[in-house]
């Protein structure tokens, strides 16, 4: 872009100078949210996931609030209700005492073709987000069916993510990267590897720790090696193999309540404390496990978990 190349004077443009100053005091305003220089040592601020609930977004707001939670995480589904009327969503997260604590914006791939509809999107989405008082969109990314990404699709999605990243930030909006089976993400390597191809001052990891688990990594151990990258982490636990399934275990799994699965959930809440973590985790399971259990009856057992077990508080 022309008004973002240096002058004859080798100044930078007015844009990219205004855009590295505001991205600089957002960045130092939400490292301030994240990690506040006077609170304690740890600190990480519960909510819970509304994916659970399969749509049924004004439910789900109403029995998370009602469990006692003060966070919450909504899909980009909301949208398509809401997206012309934020204000009318903010009032309602409002009166139930609920902060928006992150945005599932949905997905990315390497596609050339794409990328400047992903672009639209997710800015579009982080616009929505901005407008309710949240601070972090959530990216997941759609790798090639039946192999590994090359090298250059690495690269290119590093630099889409960035390119993203950068003008979310923009509007306030922290974009955050989400490791996820399926994902380019998806093996510890390959998040370390979007974690190097991205730059850290825009783009942050949401460290799922379940999908790490999945993905044939050790979440406790994700969280010091990313601790300087990591901006939410989503507790969540997850069972595999599953019994009597006939896939391979690596694709045999299902996500469970805190504590029903494989994952170390203590273990990473031990490390995070470790690291002095001061941000939002965010409870999250998929679907209910058991037919026979609502989505509340499941973030309640999670929220015991997480009370009685982990020693956090909502």
């Amino acid at each position: 872009m022309l008004d973002e190349l240096p002058d004859e004077r080798g100044r930078l443009g007015r844009r990219a100078f205004s855009r590295q100053m505001l991205a600089a005091t957002t960045g130092a305003a939400l490292s301030s949210w994240i990690r506040p220089a006077t609170a304690a040592p740890f600190s990480l601020r519960l909510g819970y996931a509304a994916i659970t609930w399969g749509g049924q977004d004004e439910q789900a707001i109403d029995e998370i609030a009602a469990l006692g939670f003060r966070g919450i995480q909504l899909r980009s589904g909301v949208v398509e209700k809401w997206g012309e009327r934020p204000k009318e969503l903010r009032a309602r997260l409002e009166d139930k005492g609920l902060a928006l604590l992150c945005f599932s914006s949905g997905t990315v791939d390497a596609v050339p073709e794409r990328e400047q509809e992903y672009v639209d999107t997710h800015l579009r989405h982080a616009r929505f987000v901005a407008a309710l008082g949240g601070e972090l969109l959530q990216l997941i990314s759609h790798r090639p069916a039946d192999r590994a990404p090359t090298a250059a699709e690495f690269e290119r999605l590093g630099r889409l993510l960035t390119t993203i990243g950068r003008r979310t930030l923009d509007l306030g909006v922290r974009l955050v990267y989400h490791n996820h089976m399926h994902g380019f993400g998806e093996a510890p390597e390959e998040v370390a590897r979007v974690m190097e191809l991205t730059d850290r001052h825009v783009v942050s990891l949401l460290l799922d720790i379940a999908h790490f688990q999945q993905g044939g990594g050790d979440p406790v151990a994700a969280v010091p090696r990313h601790g300087d990258r990591i901006a939410i982490v989503h507790l969540k636990d997850v069972v595999s193999p599953l019994p009597g399934d006939k896939k391979p275990p690596r694709e045999s799994y299902q996500f469970v309540e805190l504590g029903r699965g494989k994952v170390d959930v203590p273990g990473v809440v031990k490390a995070l404390r470790k690291i002095e973590f001061r941000g939002p985790g965010v409870i999250e399971l998929d679907a209910s496990p058991d037919p026979a259990r609502s989505p509340k009856q499941c973030a309640a057992l999670n929220k015991q978990y997480a009370v009685e077990t982990l020693g956090l508080t909502t």
